[in-house]
């Protein structure tokens, strides 16, 4: 049975993860930006700033999309790890799930190809499902 640390690091991964995520929309959106003549200004609305170049809205794009699913991860490690679920097979599907979002992540804000992005996100979110199904089995004892 892993320790709380070692069972909750996948989550600090991807939390560091995501930071660096923001780094990178900012290290391409800022040139982009002056190189176009936008005024920070003009981008005060959603959706102002596409006209910047695919390569610039890619990285913005993911660092948007780790604030969506990885949200329900948080909470099925955070449950796990309150209530007893933290195993090694927890540990390893949480690694997984981290993995697939880095992979992710590094396909669109590089080569961006949808197919192969979809592939990898549907992996992650099949590791999500067993992860709360195995969650729901442990707590309801089916």
């Amino acid at each position: 049975m892993p320790t709380i640390t070692e069972f909750l690091t996948p989550v600090l991964v991807l939390v560091a993860w995501t930071l660096v995520m923001w780094l990178w929309m900012y290290a391409r959106r800022i040139p982009a930006m002056k190189a176009a003549g936008i005024d920070p200004q003009d981008a005060a609305h959603p959706g102002s700033l596409s006209l910047l170049p695919s390569s610039a809205r890619a990285a913005a794009d993911n660092y948007n999309h780790l604030h969506e699913q990885p949200t329900i991860f948080y909470a099925l490690v955070f449950f796990a790890a309150l209530t007893g679920g933290g195993d090694g097979i927890a540990l390893m599907l949480g690694w997984a799930y981290v993995i697939s979002r880095v992979l992710h992540s590094l396909v669109q804000a590089t080569i961006n190809k949808v197919m192969l992005r979809f592939t990898i996100f549907a992996t992650g979110s099949v590791l999500l499902i067993v992860m709360a199904v195995r969650e729901l089995l442990r707590v309801f004892g089916a």
